[in-house]
């Protein structure tokens, strides 16, 4: 399976339902015991925050909140790429990392776009010889229109009759296309569901751990990872821009006293896109308060802090209620919500045989107000070949546990006992990081997640002291335009080589792996006690 996952000789759904097959047949483990793998709470969990994800795209609701927060942020080239980032990775928390950037990248290229238009027709009527340029609709007279040069990136002046200002725009148009993958990829590592490996980790600390007291949750988990995520994304937007743009606070910060007739036209353009959306709607709002009561629900249920609705809703018993459940409630709540808004009742000044007539005719045409989502809609959007490749995951666990596999390979590590464990952590790291480039992320974290847990019992160190940064690393697929869709999506728009992306990575994947180094040994270390070697880590991996 690994070498099927690495290759993808065949589809990595099909190659995750291989032990379905081949666990009976060589003896392993029982066929019941297989198939129950393939819907467990942690995959019911991902298919709730998929079916709102997909409430989201289908009302455009992402949109809006992406250009209102962009007209929010401003237009100066690097406070414009800082809100690509904001946005995108804010989105990539609650849907999937390739819808956030299939819809991101066009609004990207029509930035872009308009920056090249409007400095086109600058010089255009520089060339006429006028005295007054008319750019992006915005008149400029007087010794501003006989300028010989014009702003570029940041601030920085460029000659318009040379190459450097060609060369100026290209390197914008890459940082700005680029900055939106890596956002996409950073994002989706702040919550639970926002990428798969988070769930494989989820999962596998329940199938592996079951005492673990539920550790690892929704809130728990945001807890930890959400200030990793705006510091990494700080990073990431400063290392692009000292990348593509250069450095020029002053400008950067909008300390400048006006703005630039790109920038004038560039908030034009945004404007506009944004009136196009029309007024709010009621299933916009609808979805937004189904959004809101999903969030709410998940980090009350066991805050950790303090007792959760859980706790006193079923007798202190928690393990009743799960993320799972919550999630699968607020999915099921998007199917009966109605899209549009009910009208109402027939107005008293009606005559009663008005209302008769009225009341007959609506019971010959009886129609049932369409709800926000369709099933239909979901069949076509939801990613189902993930949720197979997270049971596939969870049954090659299993198998490996049965087998015995999971005691050799820990048996076999256990000389590592004497590699300090931070040191241990950043080089499997490092490992996955350049692993994860080549193969999905599930399937890299679903392959080593299990070896790490047993290698953490054989050196007698918290699992989740090494399996937290290797799921976090296993979504720093910075490097190569094949690792990760949002790479490819980007990667198609023609503004970047293969080298550019190499390049840029390899810098965003050590940033990657220093924030985590520095998240567990830090914040991470106090919330899950990760210098104690917990007692429910200290049986047989599996029972």
């Amino acid at each position: 399976m690994a070498a099927y996952w690495c290759t993808e000789v065949i589809p990595l759904a099909v190659t995750a339902l291989l032990p379905v097959v081949l666990f009976p047949v060589l003896g392993i483990l029982e066929s019941k015991k297989v198939c129950v793998q393939y819907l467990k709470d942690t995959n019911m969990l991902f298919v709730g925050g998929l079916i709102l994800a997909v409430a989201v795209e289908h009302w455009s609701l992402h949109k809006r909140i992406a250009l209102r927060v962009l007209l929010i942020v401003g237009v100066k080239p690097a406070l414009l790429m800082l809100g690509f980032m904001g946005v995108t990775a804010s989105l990539s928390m609650w849907i999937s990392n390739t819808a956030t950037t299939a819809m991101m990248v066009p609004i990207v290229q029509a930035v872009l776009s308009q920056m090249d238009s409007t400095e086109q027709d600058v010089t255009e009527a520089r060339t006429g010889g006028h005295n007054s340029v008319t750019a992006g609709g915005i008149e400029l007279e007087g010794k501003n229109a006989m300028a010989p040069s014009t702003v570029q990136g940041n601030g920085h002046l460029y000659d318009n009759s040379g190459e450097e200002a060609g060369e100026a725009k290209r390197r914008i148009s890459k940082g700005m296309t680029l900055c939106v993958c890596y956002a996409a990829s950073i994002g989706g590592t702040a919550t639970l569901t926002g990428t798969g490996p988070n769930l494989v980790l989820k999962g596998q600390m329940n199938q592996l751990f079951p005492e673990n007291g539920d550790i690892l949750n929704f809130a728990s988990w945001f807890g930890f990872a959400f200030p990793n995520m705006l510091l990494m994304l700080t990073l990431a937007w400063l290392w692009l821009q000292f990348s593509f743009m250069g450095f020029n606070f002053w400008r950067t910060w909008g300390c400048s006293a006006q703005r630039t007739e790109r920038e004038k036209a560039i908030l034009g353009l945004l404007k506009e896109e944004y009136r196009k959306l029309g007024p709010i709607s009621f299933a916009e709002c609808s979805v937004m308060v189904v959004f809101t009561l999903l969030i709410l629900l998940w980090f009350t249920r066991d805050p950790g802090f303090i007792p959760g609705w859980a706790t006193y809703l079923f007798n202190q018993d928690k393990e009743y209620v799960t993320d799972a459940t919550v999630a699968i409630f607020v999915a099921l709540l998007l199917f009966i919500i109605p899209a549009h808004k009910p009208r109402g009742s027939f107005s008293c000044s009606q005559s009663s045989c008005d209302l008769e007539e009225e009341e007959k005719e609506a019971k010959k045409q009886l129609v049932f107000p369409a709800p926000l989502l369709d099933w239909r809609v979901v069949q076509q959007k939801m990613p189902w070949n993930i949720v197979l490749l997270l049971g596939g995951g969870f049954a090659l666990a299993k198998g490996s546990d049965a087998s015995g596999l999971s005691k050799w390979l820990g048996d076999q590590m256990s000389p590592l006992h004497t590699v300090p464990p931070w040191a241990i952590a950043i080089i499997l790291s490092l490992v996955i990081a350049v692993f994860t480039e080549c193969t999905s992320n599930v399937a890299t974290a679903t392959l080593f997640l299990p070896v790490f847990a047993s290698l953490s019992q054989s050196i007698e160190v918290n699992p989740l002291y090494i399996m937290i940064p290797c799921t976090l690393s296993a979504s720093f697929a910075f490097m190569l335009p094949v690792a990760t869709p949002p790479n490819a999506i980007v990667f198609s728009y023609g503004h970047l080589r293969v080298s550019d992306m190499a390049k840029t990575g390899i810098v965003m994947n050590i940033i990657g792996v220093l924030c985590i180094t520095l998240a567990v040994n830090s914040w991470g270390r106090a919330m899950f006690h990760l210098d104690t070697f917990p007692s429910w880590a200290n049986v047989t991996v599996g029972k």
